[in-house]
């Protein structure tokens, strides 16, 4: 009986033990959350600021007969993707993009956006499979945009203000994108730097 009571003792502190780990382990993933939190679209300074008026622009669609306009859209928000064929990035971001245009095709419009050989833009949109999007050749639309590295992202309001917008390496800075403008800030590192709330 003494051994049967020892037992269940060392148990029950077993227990308590193991109970007080996983509270302090929780604590540590909070703890680097904090640290490392998710990194959002690199905005850069050049450029119309978020929540500017965008530059207006009618277009002419490789992949459509009508133009594309790029500005103010009746209940649609529109992500302005600048890419280029020779861009390795742009063409591992393609299928994310192609997911994104089904999944938030409820209030989004997808362009794609490049300058150069009409040719060989149109050889790039048969090859990755990209009839389905608005795609534009503009040289102009690019420096409207002052867009000096890519892949780069613009996601405009269905006002034509900017709502969001920076340089896309992965789906988490995409993504950021769209929850920067779900939650009505700039940038998601604004909204992860705003000053705690104390109660």
């Amino acid at each position: 009986m003494t051994a049967l009571t020892f037992l269940v003792a060392v148990l029950f502190a077993m227990v308590i033990a193991l109970t007080v780990a996983v509270f302090a382990l929780a604590r540590q993933v909070g703890v680097l959350f904090e640290r490392i939190a998710p990194m959002g679209a690199l905005v850069n300074d050049s450029g119309p600021k978020i929540g500017e008026a965008s530059p207006r622009f009618e277009l002419a669609s490789l992949t459509q007969t009508a133009p594309v306009s790029i500005g103010p859209r009746e209940g649609r928000a529109t992500l302005l993707f600048f890419l280029s064929p020779t861009c390795p990035v742009c063409k591992k971001l393609l299928p994310i993009l192609k997911s994104a245009r089904t999944s938030e095709s409820g209030w989004l419009d997808v362009v794609l956006a490049s300058d150069g050989d009409e040719d060989k833009l149109k050889r790039f949109i048969d090859t990755a499979d990209l009839g389905a999007f608005a795609f534009v050749n503009s040289t102009e639309l690019g420096l409207a945009y002052r867009v000096s590295r890519l892949p780069f992202a613009v996601l405009l309001g269905p006002d034509g203000t900017i709502r969001s917008k920076g340089l896309i390496n992965s789906r988490e800075q995409l993504d950021s994108l769209f929850n920067a403008h779900d939650m009505g800030v700039a940038t998601i590192q604004t909204w992860l730097d705003r000053p705690a709330i104390t109660s």
